[in-house]
């Protein structure tokens, strides 16, 4: 719990003792509890500025389990604090006893096409539920942008809403029924009262649905009579049940103009409990009331929701304006044709864009200006839809709006902008020039048509207080999301937010408006309740609050007797002040790893479990201490140091690390760019400094690699045989069901050495295929090209080295290996031997320096190694002006030959790619596509993330489970199924071991494969 004067320690509750309540709920719980300090530090902080460590976290194994849990917890005396996927923004879900519903409680357990409804587990993710829906036509219609994480329990308790609530309501407009349990165990059933169900309350019109009745969030058909049945049905429900229905109908008869006058004046008034959903004309939708109501009322165990049929066809409609008040000028014109969303963005974040989907972006349609509106149109078909799209730009030209407009209709092009304002939550959190910026006022909404006059309100309020912020947010519902640069990280700073945060809220509060428009109000904004309601307003909710939670141990604090909105913040802690040397320079962090480690918000993208690389162990484990966010938890708490408190000798470090399989796949999936891979390497190095004895076996059969592999040329066959051995496996740290790749009969540099040394008739085939004089070269006539010999190439797979070689000299290139040998470290910076990996990158980079100087481009054929190159050897060796060139001069084997205008010959046929995580992650996929697209290449790259192997990851004794894990999960069952003519294509080492070692094909280059078409 947290106390005023230490707001961030944790000491036994007020009236329950933390080591009985353990004892009790480890005898009645089938799940995991734990009180260490590492399973605490994971559930610390969420998405939001907050940082209250738990006492205990709670993870029960099935609904039954989450009921014998909050009876326990509650019966204690003890906060409970229920926890969905941990992305709230306001500090909802932290401190207490967290209940973590979202690793077991997660089933679909209904989908009820004929009636639209489905029957879920609180712990469902969004995104697995839209999945489910969609083969019937049918979608969940509140759609936030965190879909891919946020659960159905965190959803209502927060009344999410997302970009589809314009036209499909907020999550509180779409319950039929929720099943709960009370603090005093009590179980029972609530509904949506007297009303139709959701669908019911949107009408399909020409271009979009708009809601049916004139009351923000009523229904059509209800009858006064009905609700006056409702209500006395359930209060003359026997027990505790009918007593509650009793006091609740009570209470809003005795406060009824009250209720009407403040509450539910407009959809995003969001703030508070929604008093208003027990008025008569809302059909006492008690399901309702307690959506975004935070867990304070009764603990979500089951929902019955409604679910929206989807328009047949939808086109995106991108407004281009000078700037986000002008945007806003045009929304009242915009609602008038009922479209399905209406979404902002501006240029602060899509400069913050990878350049890749910056550019693509402007390719699918972004069109000129500073803000831009994403409105999107549905109809019966393409054709209605666009022409829906249509009349609203004839009538916002009408109007005289200066906007600019593009028509998008590609499904494909429509994706690429939508990651445009999806990836905003994490993309505001870095101003253009690499400063920190944060939420605390993100979140506020107003009446569309006052959404102008708020923002040209909150610019002036910016002005004054000398702070500037990245919106983005859903400007049909005059809600506006926004990352603002408080400085959250001295007394000063944060008393300015709270000067900011108290003069925005009286402005909001001006407009008609809500603090919060969606995230619900927390430790955020719940404080500022009492300012937008008054206080007879903020009267009502400690007395509903006593009628379902008399003891007040439903999540204490949130909405009644808030904590100030300015403690626990958790950037003002001693790890701010904690400058650690370091090995990596961390130059995009100001050279300090605190500031690194603050990269990441929360906000949880990591735990998707499709779409991307980020995070292969999360992905087949579910557990929160194996996703980058985890991972990135326990690095702060080490730095803060009053949990974890034997910094880099950190078991709990290291044991949350240990899953981490350095695919780097957060360094480009994670819209803040945390580096995981790099932060464990650090970690690693520290954690075992001066105990080498300490370190994994594994350390030292795979990060010596590059040593082992020199010693086993004289002997090659010998050196495969002592490999395969038991005892060498055990003796190695490597799982016994691996195969160790052999080491080839005759290195790549020893072949290249040779045959430079051998005449040559210029009659090979590969020889022949020279490019034509049109295109600007005679054989081996444009110049030079470093081919980097890397390891795996040079002593594992030599046939790709001599591939790459004849298919570069087939373009006309003269190829040069390197007679001295070179090595990018990689094995020693995956196992954390950074002074190793140091001293091998200053020794190659003199070998290449003659090259380097005359600027010969250097080519890279394994994506791992040449992206250690171009992105881990300028931080790892700074000091090194070699490593800057070097990082400027390497190219993937595809870039290279798309950049060289070289036209490859026609391979044809279809191909199965596997992108390996690096290239993914550092270099690009690009380039690869548009070369097996030149080659008449039928390219599928599955939705695979990570093969599972990763370097030495797989082949590590105690990962080989979790690594077959991560293959079966897409990649391998992917590769069985495909026909024999199907090739299947792997640039990685890694991938086309795992492919080899768990399917019965095997996996090729890209280089073999246009070497091969060469030659045929």
């Amino acid at each position: 719990m947290l106390t005023p004067d230490n707001p961030t320690i944790r000491t036994s509750g007020p009236g329950y003792d933390v080591v009985r309540l353990v004892a009790e709920l480890r005898r009645g719980v089938r799940g995991v509890v734990g009180d260490d300090p590492g399973m605490r530090a994971l559930y610390a902080a969420d998405g939001s500025n907050y940082r209250a460590v738990p006492d205990v976290v709670v993870v029960p194994a099935d609904v039954d389990d989450l009921a014998t849990a909050v009876a326990v917890i509650a019966a204690a005396g003890a906060p409970v604090v229920m926890r969905g996927g941990g992305t709230s923004m306001a500090g909802n879900a932290i401190g207490g006893v967290v209940v973590d519903v979202s690793r077991h409680l997660n089933r679909i357990l209904d989908i009820d096409a004929e009636s639209r409804t489905a029957v879920v587990e609180p712990g469902v993710v969004l995104t697995d539920l839209l999945a489910a829906a969609r083969s019937s036509g049918l979608a969940f219609g509140a759609d936030p942008s965190s879909a891919s994480r946020a659960t159905i329990g965190g959803m209502i308790a927060n009344n999410a809403c997302g970009a589809h609530s314009v036209a499909w309501g907020t999550t509180a407009d779409n319950l039929r029924s929720l099943d709960v349990i009370l603090a005093d165990g009590t179980r029972l059933t609530v509904d949506a009262g007297a009303q139709t169900g959701s669908p019911g309350m949107w009408a399909d019109v020409p271009g979009g649905l708009v809601g049916a009745s004139g009351v923000p969030g009523a229904r059509a058909g209800m009858q006064g009579g009905d609700v006056l049945g409702l209500r006395a049905a359930y209060a003359g429900r026997p027990g505790r049940e009918g007593e509650l229905h009793r006091a609740m109908q009570a209470f809003v008869d005795r406060n009824e103009l009250l209720v009407r006058r403040r509450f539910g004046r407009f959809t995003r008034q969001i703030s508070g409990y929604a008093l208003h959903r027990l008025l008569p004309e809302y059909g006492y939708n008690v399901a309702g009331l307690l959506s975004g109501s935070e867990g304070g009322l009764a603990a979500t165990v089951q929902a019955t929701v409604a679910l929206t049929p989807l328009p047949k066809a939808k086109v995106l409609c991108v407004l281009g304006f000078g700037d986000s008040i002008t945007s806003a000028d045009c929304v009242p014109i915009v609602l008038r044709h009922g479209p399905l969303t209406m979404e902002s963005i501006n240029i602060d974040l899509v400069e913050r864009l990878p350049a890749e989907v910056r550019d693509a972006a402007v390719r699918a349609g972004l069109p000129d200006g500073k803000a831009w509106l994403l409105v999107e149109m549905g109809g019966e078909d393409e054709v209605l839809a666009a022409r829906a799209a249509q009349t609203m730009l004839d009538e916002l030209h009408d109007s005289g709006s200066p906007a600019t407009a593009s028509l998008v209709t590609d499904p494909r092009a429509q994706a690429v902008l939508w990651r445009c304002r999806t990836d905003a939550a994490g993309l505001a959190t870095r101003r253009a020039d690499g400063a920190e910026a944060w939420g605390g006022w993100e979140d506020a909404a107003v009446p569309p048509e006052r959404l102008g006059a708020y923002l040209r309100g909150l610019d002036e309020l910016l002005g004054r207080h000398g702070l500037s912020g990245a919106s983005y947010g859903h400007f049909g519902e005059g809600c506006m999301h926004m990352r603002i640069d408080f400085d959250l990280l001295s007394r000063g700073g944060i008393a300015t937010y709270r000067h900011f945060v108290e003069q925005s809220t009286d402005l909001v509060v001006e407009l008609g408006g809500s603090v919060s428009g969606e995230h619900g109000d927390g430790r955020a904004r719940g404080e500022l309740l009492s300012r937008m309601y008054g206080a007879d307003g903020v009267r009502l909710f400690p007395e509903l609050k006593e009628i379902w939670d008399p003891a007040g141990v439903m999540n204490p604090g949130m909405i009644v007797e808030p904590p100030p909105l300015d403690l626990a913040i958790r950037h003002d802690g001693p790890a701010k002040d904690r400058r650690l040397p370091t090995i990596f320079a961390y130059p995009d962090d100001e050279h300090d790893f605190a500031q690194a480690q603050r990269r990441c918000v929360g906000i949880g993208k990591c735990r998707q479990s499709s779409g991307g690389v980020m995070c292969p162990s999360y992905q087949v484990t579910r557990e929160e201490k194996h996703s980058t966010r985890g991972r990135a938890h326990l690095l702060w708490e080490m730095l803060q140091g009053d949990l974890i408190t034997d910094g880099w000798r950190s078991t709990e470090v290291r044991d949350g690390l240990d899953l981490c399989l350095s695919c780097k796949g957060c360094l480009s999936d994670c819209p803040v760019n945390v580096d995981m891979a790099t932060y464990k390497a650090e970690f690693t190095q520290h954690h075992y400094a001066r105990r080498p004895w300490a370190r994994p076996l594994s350390h030292w059969s795979m990060g010596w690699l590059p040593l082992w592999a020199r010693l086993a040329a004289p002997m090659p066959g010998l050196a495969n045989r002592f490999a395969r051995l038991r005892l060498t496996k055990r003796l190695g740290g490597i799982a016994p069901e691996r195969d160790i790749p052999p080491f080839a009969d005759q290195p790549f540099t020893t072949w290249f050495a040779k045959r430079a040394q051998t005449p040559r008739e210029p009659s090979s085939a590969a020889e022949s295929h020279t490019p034509a004089p049109a295109r600007g070269a005679a054989e081996r006539g444009r110049g030079r090209v470093v081919l980097w010999s890397d390891t795996f190439t040079d002593r594992l797979a030599p046939e790709i080295g001599r591939a790459a070689v004849e298919v570069l000299e087939a373009a006309g290139f003269e190829v040069v290996v390197p007679d001295k040998r070179v090595c990018c470290g990689l094995t020693w910076i995956s196992t954390g031997q950074l002074k190793n990996a140091r001293r091998v990158l200053n020794r190659s980079l003199e070998v290449l320096a003659p090259y380097l100087a005359d600027g010969t481009p250097i080519v890279g054929v394994e994506p791992s190694c040449t992206a250690a190159i171009r992105h881990d050897a300028p931080d790892l060796i700074a000091d090194n002006p070699l490593a800057d060139k070097a990082a400027k001069s390497v190219r993937t084997f595809a870039e290279f030959l798309v950049d060289s205008g070289w036209e490859p010959p026609q391979v044809g046929g279809e191909a199965l790619v596997q992108t390996h995580c690096h290239q993914h992650a550092v270099l690009g996929f690009d380039a690869d596509r548009r070369l097996m697209s030149a080659a008449g290449i039928d390219a599928t790259i599955p939705d695979s993330g990570c093969c599972g192997l990763a370097g030495n990851f797989g082949f590590e004794r105690d990962h080989y489970a979790v690594s077959k894990a991560i293959g079966e999960r897409v990649l391998l069952p992917a590769v069985r199924s495909l026909p024999e003519a199907t090739a299947v294509l792997a640039d990685g080492f890694s991938c086309r071991t795992q492919i080899a070692q768990g399917t019965p094909r095997q996996a090729h280059h890209l280089a073999e494969i246009l070497a091969q078409a060469l030659k045929s």
